[in-house]
């Protein structure tokens, strides 16, 4: 019945910006923390962003510099990662997550929810 719904991922060009959705289905993302991680083969999954349900934000990756913004939308029990400025190293398969607390954590183990995750391909 829990169910967590990637999508917006594309091929871009290096400058160009993307919103990654995660749709919740089955529960209420109110009062738990979600994470976005990303993973390329052979490497680990690695954490991006996070807020909890305070509305308290991490971003995770050394790349950052104000290029990711995570939000939710509780009426559409939705999160979202905007991300601007896209490099090529942000190509990755994009997956948001659930923790079963209201803190934020950079690391996979500590999720519980996962999406199938959405292909992100930033390439000239």
């Amino acid at each position: 019945q829990l169910q967590l719904v990637e999508s917006g991922g594309r091929l871009v060009q290096p400058g160009e910006s993307l919103r990654l959705s995660c749709v919740a289905s089955g529960f209420t993302l109110d009062g738990y923390a979600i994470g976005w991680f990303r993973q390329v083969p052979g490497k680990e999954r690695e954490g991006v962003s996070c807020i909890n349900s305070r509305g308290g934000r991490t971003n995770y990756l050394e790349s950052d510099q104000g290029r990711l913004t995570i939000s939710v939308d509780k009426a559409k029990n939705t999160v979202y990662l905007q991300m601007n400025n896209l490099k090529p190293d942000d190509t990755a398969v994009y997956y948001c997550a659930v923790r079963n607390a209201d803190f934020c954590s950079r690391y996979a183990v500590n999720y519980v929810y996962w999406g199938q995750g959405t292909q992100v391909t930033v390439s000239s």
